[in-house]
């Protein structure tokens, strides 16, 4: 039947190596209590007695990242200002001394919506709309703040009323997209059932409070003890804060991740809330640079200033946000300026744009429309990997008369040849599957000098290769020092529905991390509760209550549904599996990737109308995607409606004419027709695009011995004997004939 797309397709391993216990010196298990919105006093108290460090936070970034809308905080022409994108016009006027927006709402109408809250001040302003049900919804307008006008955030990306991505429903909804960094202790108090918001934040901004926790212990004790009080350590991102752990602490808002906890409460670590997005594709360029939106995370901890204990303060201002020094006198703090701000260095005009460091190893990208953002990685620039893997580099991304290969050759020349080996040039093979470069992937997975997330990043990639030989090296990483790494090697293990590694899982249910913990008990979804041993019992029940937390946290993710689907069908509940799958169809419905799983979940269930519907909706939405008349078709095959099943492939090969499995599999229903004549024709016209291809050789040569065409069969025989002399089954084949 249809492959169900979210399982890998392994081996077991038969040798289990001894499992070495994660060790912890106390409970691993945290309260999970939320805070009071009364243990957070206000920015004013704070001025109290830190007036500098108050003057330099106000008016930043984070003083003004959301605000209630009025005459001073809105920044943008409300003047009864039209503008018009992808066929959509949207006018901006007042009533009274109210904001409002007439635009295209959730039925595809225009309406008039009232701005509530302004989000950000520079380079762009996005506002905020309130709708039924305590949902807030961020416009795909915003303001240029810089330019003085209206823009649309994604001017090249047309989105329908009825899709996710619109402003109205979820790709803008600030309770679940923008809340929890933008404000202070946030609830997002998300309901299921009646798809409803009851959202609560103590404080409208980032606010002292929203970095360094709660200040009733701390003022209390102050006003108590007076000259006699102490710093207790109650306090996040102080002067003695590790750089690293400092690192993790601003990671919470400025990374792409995924939320584990119901709401952050200041306990534990980052990996106690959150995991971080990896290294993937469609997220990052193949070697580690910038893509998609990452928030900086995910590139500075490539670093190898984040290795040697930079920090976010040793640049930025940890109030104001601002850069400590212009220029290269940023970097000339650490970098001795003769040898680095130079022209035998850098090799440009000195006291340009072309001489600033940042250009050559901070090259960035456009967000949000106008929002350039710098690549935290400060990476070398390599010419010579985007000659063979295609990503980017500074040289070119200046001179844009040249291209890559005239870059590398001359970086060659002013640098000589690169003397080093950086984790790229393992990875970036790795993530664009080049042949052999699964061998890369597993030494950085095991390379303990090499960046965390790098290690992880390798880890999951590897998975894409489907090397059986493979799983010996996650069961290994399971007991690794990082726990991004173990994150990684759980979620690839994972896909796989098999009780093979539930031995390995159940240490993980006292893992130190709280998302450790969570990915091993969706792991062990495959064991019956009944089967897990007395030891783990009570830690399982543990981490259970904090799985269905996380899920229940981000139930109006589609992801999040989707887990819970994959979850219950681990479980063998396929009718739970199918119900969750539908609820995650409910807020995302023009997700195909759901709907062809769905489908693959109703015929297994035997509910072929639906099946087949299901499969005929993603035509219908997308006539070009191949896969879907495939998968479509091996149904109708099973279900012996072999016209059905044949009509569908023959659509397949028009949309995918290289899809060497359409042609196999088209050959065989044809013979199984009857048809030998097409057979022969269809398998004839797939070894034209690969002439070697082991499978379709064999089908010919069984569909001319069928039609008693014993030479023409021989001679393909011979061909699979000269290419796999091993296959005992060919020569048996041969003296068949």
């Amino acid at each position: 039947m249809v492959l169900f797309l979210l399982f890998a397709s392994f081996f077991s391993c038969d040798k289990k190596p001894e499992y070495k216990e994660i060790e912890t010196s106390k409970s691993v298990f945290l309260s999970g209590e939320l805070i009071p919105d009364s243990h957070f006093l206000g920015d004013k108290k704070c001025k109290e007695c830190h007036q500098n460090e108050f003057k330099k936070w106000e008016g930043s970034h984070h003083d003004k990242a959301m605000q209630i809308a009025d005459s001073v905080t809105v920044l943008a022409d409300f003047n009864n200002h039209t503008f018009t994108s992808q066929g959509v016009t949207s006018n901006f006027f007042k009533k009274g001394e109210d904001f409002y927006v007439n635009t295209d709402g959730p039925d595809g109408k225009n309406h008039d919506y009232k701005i509530v809250y302004t989000f950000g001040i520079t380079p762009l302003q996005q506002y905020i709309v309130q709708f039924p049900d305590g949902h807030y919804q961020c416009l795909r307008t915003a303001w240029d703040s810089v330019k003085n006008k209206w823009f649309d955030l994604y001017p090249d990306f047309k989105v329908v009323h009825s899709e996710w991505l619109h402003w109205s429903r979820g790709g803008l909804n600030w309770n679940n997209m923008c809340s929890d960094c933008h404000s202070t202790n946030v609830r997002k108090n998300y309901e299921q059932e009646t798809h409803s918001y009851n959202t609560k934040f103590a404080l409208i901004n980032v606010s002292c409070e929203a970095c360094h926790g709660p200040g009733k212990e701390h003022v209390t004790a102050e006003e108590n003890l007076g000259e006699k009080y102490v710093a207790n350590g109650s306090f996040q991102m102080t002067s003695d804060t590790a750089p690293k752990e400092l690192v993790d602490e601003c990671a919470r808002c400025h990374m792409r991740r995924e939320q584990f906890s119901e709401a952050f409460n200041f306990e534990g670590t980052m990996l106690d809330h959150y995991y971080p997005q990896l290294l993937e594709e469609r997220l990052y360029q193949a070697d580690g640079q910038i893509l998609d939106e990452d928030y900086v995370y995910g590139s500075f901890v490539q670093s190898k200033m984040y290795q040697n204990n930079v920090t976010c303060t040793n640049c930025h201002d940890a109030h104001s946000l601002k850069l400590k020094f212009d220029g290269n006198k940023l970097c000339a703090q650490c970098h001795v300026a003769e040898n680095y701000d130079t022209p035998k260095h850098h090799f440009h005009p000195q006291n340009t744009e072309s001489s600033k460091c940042i250009n050559c190893h901070m090259p960035g990208r456009y967000y949000m429309g106008n929002d350039f953002r710098r690549d935290h990685s400060f990476r070398v620039p390599r010419p010579d990997l985007s000659v063979k893997y295609g990503t980017p580099n500074a040289c070119t991304g200046c001179h844009k008369d040249k291209d890559d290969v005239w870059a590398a050759k001359n970086f060659t020349k002013l640098f000589g040849e690169v003397d080093s080996v950086h984790f790229s040039d393992k990875l970036a093979p790795g993530i664009t599957m080049q042949p052999g470069a699964h061998e890369g992937l597993i030494d950085l997975m095991h390379d303990k000098q090499q960046p965390e997330i790098v290690r992880a990043s390798a880890t999951k990639a590897l998975s894409n290769y489907n090397i059986p030989s493979s799983i010996q090296e996650y069961l290994n990483l399971l007991k690794d020092e990082s726990a991004l790494v173990r994150g990684a090697s759980v979620d690839v293990l994972s896909t796989i529905n098999t009780k093979d590694y539930t031995s390995y899982f159940l240490p993980l249910l006292n893992d130190p991390k709280r998302t450790i913990r969570i990915k091993a008990f969706f792991g062990l979804a495959v064991m019956d509760e009944s089967e897990i041993p007395e030891f783990y019992k009570e830690s399982y029940q543990k981490v259970k209550k904090e799985f269905f937390t996380n899920l229940k946290t981000n139930a109006d993710f589609v992801g999040s549904r989707i887990k819970k689907g994959d979850y219950y069908n681990k479980k063998g509940n396929i009718v739970e599996a199918i119900k969750n799958y539908e609820n995650a169809l409910a807020i995302d419905n023009i997700n195909n990737q759901i709907r062809i799983n769905l489908a693959t979940l109703y015929y297994n269930n035997k509910q072929y109308e639906k099946a087949e519907k299901a499969f005929k909706t993603v035509i219908e939405q997308e006539p070009e995607y191949g896969p879907v008349y495939y998968s479509l078709a091996l149904m109708y095959g099973e279900l012996n409606r072999v016209d059905d099943a044949i009509a569908q492939l023959k659509t397949a090969i028009k949309v995918m004419p290289d899809n060497i499995r359409f042609y196999y599999n088209l050959g065989l229903l044809y013979d199984k027709n009857q048809d030998l004549k097409n057979a022969e024709k269809t398998i004839v016209a797939g070894l034209k695009i690969d002439p070697n291809n082991e499978s379709l050789l064999y089908a010919l040569a069984y569909i001319y011995s069928k039609s008693s065409q014993k030479e023409k069969a021989k001679n393909i025989v011979l061909r699979l004997i000269q290419l796999y002399p091993n296959n005992q089954q060919y020569r048996s084949f041969l003296n068949s004939l």
